[in-house]
């Protein structure tokens, strides 16, 4: 059987995503309705607890014999994967005959089971970390916190073949050779330090090749591979090592999309793709061109500033300035303010909004670097 086409799955997400989560900061508050409110062809149980005593659901569907393991806002701050997941919680629940056969084929052969903002302590404050200040994708050999001990848990009673890892990541990457920002970013994390392509990372990669061969349909040269250094106490690189193929998927910068309400689309496009993939595929041998996705660089940014005075050492001179817009809660809003990234000559850095400030001084930009 074959995926659905660009133009029909389009036309559905549509007409079918998840319309009550929206934006950058997505709270258990947000989610605990929708949750409640899916069928009975999902099975929901909370798992256990954060640190500041909030649930954190798992879901469960399909009956399958390829486990997989997904799970969203591990950093609290990350949210277009949990809003993601929801898109693909409705595509589901979908009767429609075509929308159907395909859900009937991933979940005949897959057993899927969700964690859903596995950091929602954190999803509160918007930080990556938890109540206890525990970057939890760096957590993953000491387990210092519930939320870790919870994961590792489920991937241990689960044993899947396959895991997702969401997360997003900043608007200052691009991807390399482009002025494009990248809007997704994929990664097979490494098993060691000599970064061995062993079968299970082929198998991730493969993977990841057809969810970036869709992709490409869509929005060509916005996808983006990070480097696959290996990191000893990070989430994806010991779940790889311990034989749990594991596909992370960051969700970046598209244009105009500050509150990551189009990127959501593309991420659940490659969730879903991913799933149909590895539901129908006998072998994870087409790996190779994993190799072919631009790595990611850091030279894209939110605004760039020609020509700005700034004085230094009582002499006055012309610099560019590089904005990177960040986010923080006050009076429980979530705030953008501009912060300055990058200063100097940025006639090799790329955005969507250059302002020539010639003649303007840089006290007049009103910046902040809180």
């Amino acid at each position: 059987m074959d995926f659905m086409s660009v133009n029909k799955l389009e036309r559905w997400y549509n007409l079918n995503f998840e319309k009550r989560l929206k934006g950058r900061r997505i709270l258990f508050v947000d989610i605990d309705p929708l949750i409640l409110s899916l069928s009975s062809k999902f099975k929901k149980e909370i798992l256990g607890y954060s640190e500041n005593n909030i649930p954190i659901y798992k879901i469960s569907v399909g009956t399958g014999k390829v486990k997989i393991l997904t799970w969203s806002q591990m950093h609290g701050n990350e949210s277009t994967g949990t809003k993601a997941l929801f898109d693909l919680f409705h595509f589901f629940e979908d009767d429609s005959v075509e929308i159907k056969k395909i859900t009937e084929l991933i979940l005949s052969n897959c057993t899927l089971e969700f964690i859903v903002l596995l950091n929602p302590d954190g999803a509160i404050q918007f930080t990556r970390e938890n109540a206890i200040k525990i970057d939890l994708n760096r957590d993953a050999v000491a387990q210092k916190a519930i939320e870790s001990r919870l994961l590792r848990s489920t991937l241990e009673n689960l044993n899947p073949k396959f895991c997702f890892n969401l997360h997003d990541q900043r608007s200052i990457f691009n991807v390399k050779g482009s002025q494009n920002p990248a809007t997704i970013s994929f990664l097979a994390p490494s098993e060691d330090i000599q970064r061995t392509l062993t079968t299970g990372r082929k198998q991730t990669m493969s993977v990841i090749v057809a969810m970036n061969s869709f992709l490409q349909q869509i929005i060509p040269n916005h996808i983006g591979r990070y480097t696959d250094e290996f990191y000893p106490t990070a989430t994806g690189d010991n779940f790889q090592k311990l034989g749990h193929n594991t596909i992370l998927i960051e969700a970046g910068h598209f244009k105009n999309d500050y509150e990551r309400d189009i990127t959501r689309k593309f991420n659940f496009y490659a969730l879903l793709k991913g799933l149909f993939y590895i539901a129908t595929s006998k072998n994870y041998i087409n790996y190779k061109p994993y190799f072919n996705i631009p790595n990611n660089e850091k030279k894209f940014l939110d605004i760039i500033y020609k020509n700005v005075t700034i004085k230094e050492n009582n002499i006055e001179h012309t610099k560019d300035i590089g904005i990177q817009y960040r986010f923080k809660v006050e009076n429980n809003k979530l705030i953008r303010y501009k912060h300055i990234e990058k200063t100097g000559d940025l006639t090799n850095y790329y955005t969507y909004n250059y302002v020539n400030k010639e003649n303007l001084k840089l006290k007049d930009l009103k910046l902040s670097n809180s």
